[in-house]
């Protein structure tokens, strides 16, 4: 005969609607027979739960030991050898019998217990279950419904469990209402000892966004295109760099998709989120200039290779499109390429005082003629003498043209050494063309002068023919310069 039937099929039915396996369902029903048999007897040591071949069918025996009738015996784990042949003619002293055990055996209480344990085993199991469900999704999209919302937190129905999107995992830009279906990541599964398991989710994930262009955009399901970093800030702008290894595949061109439908749909998932996808390149000039769009970049120049800062030189133009509003485009480019970087105007940078050898670096990049007539200042010639430098700058002499103008006592005071000085003109020589101006004397001056306003004055003066041979004459001349003859002049006065 069977035992606690009625409870078996109750419990069956129970983990049925919960869609737990069969073998949690066997499990969670031999230990609440096992605890109802504890309960009733003490303990459960000699307790045996078995099913039929089918598992339609459950009964639980008690083992005991044969005992001599003469001797003190436990009723509970022994039974006499009268009582054992019964049962079976063949049974001697310390020989073991399984006894079924009668389920009107099982009082009230008894029961009780089995089903309380039975309900505990059951959520211990489920919770097991989902957990070990849910732990294999994490970084994963899941579905689900808005159902209610608490202090900021929205709790999402799952299906088999309730997810928890807390206020700091949501987009500012997004909102949502009851019924509402909602697209999340699954960020992190706890199992709480005294509570429900939690299942949190999240929408201003990195990794959200990755997962969006997962499914949109087969290329990279695939793996054609790989992504290499995605920064975000999330409700405002997301920028991501892609690359492929396959020169026939443009990995910016698969996310934008024809007539850029691919990126509109992630767009719309994160509710008109800017994104910006730019392509990734090992070479940190032109990846410091990929990551700074939509700007155009006319030039990125690395100041420091190992503190990893760099300066982006922009027009004038594309100054607030490079920053973005409270300098949030290059405040992503920093995170996204992993370089401190500034951001200038070409009218800017020439301003900087940039150090020397970081000059000679531009001047590479530039052409040899970059800077050109730029040097204006003692201390920005290459290979100058820092204290040189130095003493001419406090001495309000620092300017090349304020240098080359003072006099050997004048140097004397500043406190150059020899040696500087020849040094430092032989720089100068080098690198600055000097034009000398021509001096002239006063003396020189007034002759040149005078021979002009005197050229000047034969120039404007009357010519007339002379009358013996038709030469052309001049009010100032005695003779004719061609003929000889006496000249003389008369003027009549007009009336």
């Amino acid at each position: 005969m069977t035992v606690a039937t009625d409870m078996s099929e109750a419990i069956r039915q129970l983990m049925q609607d919960r869609n737990m396996s069969e073998e949690l369902i066997l499990t969670t029903i031999e230990n609440t027979l096992l605890a109802a048999y504890k309960r009733k007897f003490g303990n459960a040591d000699n307790a045996i739960v078995r099913f039929n071949d089918d598992n339609t069918e459950v009964s639980i025996l008690a083992k005991k030991r044969i005992v001599d009738s003469d001797n003190y015996y436990d009723p509970i784990s022994e039974i006499e050898l009268d009582e054992a042949r019964e049962l079976n003619p063949d049974a001697e002293i310390n020989d073991e019998l399984l006894i079924e055990v009668d389920p009107k055996d099982f009082d009230r209480g008894s029961v009780q217990s089995a089903k309380q344990t039975a309900q505990m085993s059951i959520r211990d199991i489920q919770k097991d279950t989902l957990h070990a469900e849910f732990k294999d999704k994490i970084g994963e999209i899941i579905i689900g419904y808005y159902q209610r919302e608490r202090n900021g937190t929205i709790f999402v129905d799952l299906g088999k469990i309730e997810g928890k999107l807390l206020k700091k995992y949501q987009s500012p830009r997004e909102e949502f209402h009851v019924n509402d279906r909602i697209k999340s990541l699954i960020v992190e599964v706890n199992k709480n000892h005294n509570g429900p398991l939690e299942v949190l989710l999240s929408r201003t994930h990195t990794d959200f966004v990755r997962a969006i262009f997962e499914m949109e955009v087969p290329e990279i399901y695939d793996k054609i295109v790989d992504i290499h970093k995605i920064v975000r800030e999330p409700g405002y702008r997301t920028k991501i760099a892609v690359y492929s290894n396959r020169d026939d595949v443009d990995p910016v061109g698969a996310c934008v998709g024809l007539k850029g439908v691919r990126i509109q749909a992630v767009i719309k998932e994160l509710e008109g989120e800017k994104i910006d996808i730019l392509k990734y390149d090992p070479d940190p000039r032109k990846f410091i200039k990929n990551a700074l769009s939509p700007a155009e970049v006319q030039e990125v120049i690395i100041l420091d290779e190992d503190k990893h800062q760099a300066l982006a030189v922009v027009s004038e133009s594309q100054l607030s499109l490079a920053i973005g509003k409270q300098g949030l485009n290059v405040r992503l480019a920093n995170r996204l390429a992993d370089w401190n970087i500034d951001v200038k105007t070409d009218a800017q940078f020439i301003e900087m005082d940039i150090a020397t050898e970081s000059r000679r670096k531009v001047s590479e990049l530039f052409g040899e003629d970059y800077y050109g007539e730029e040097y204006t200042l003692v201390s920005q010639l290459p290979g100058v003498d820092p204290e040189a430098a130095a003493l001419l700058k406090n001495s309000g002499n620092d300017f090349i043209e304020d240098f080359l103008s003072l006099s050997e006592d004048e140097l004397a005071i500043i406190g150059l050494s020899e040696d500087q000085l020849s040094k430092l003109k032989n720089i100068i020589e080098e690198h600055i063309e000097i034009v000398e101006e021509e001096v002239v004397e006063e003396e020189e001056l007034q002759e040149t002068f005078d021979a002009d306003v005197e050229e000047e004055v034969q120039t404007e003066a009357e010519e007339y023919e002379c009358p013996e041979c038709g030469a052309s004459i001049t009010v100032d001349m005695s003779n004719c310069p061609s003929c000889g003859i006496g000249l003389s002049f008369e003027y009549e006065e007009s009336t």
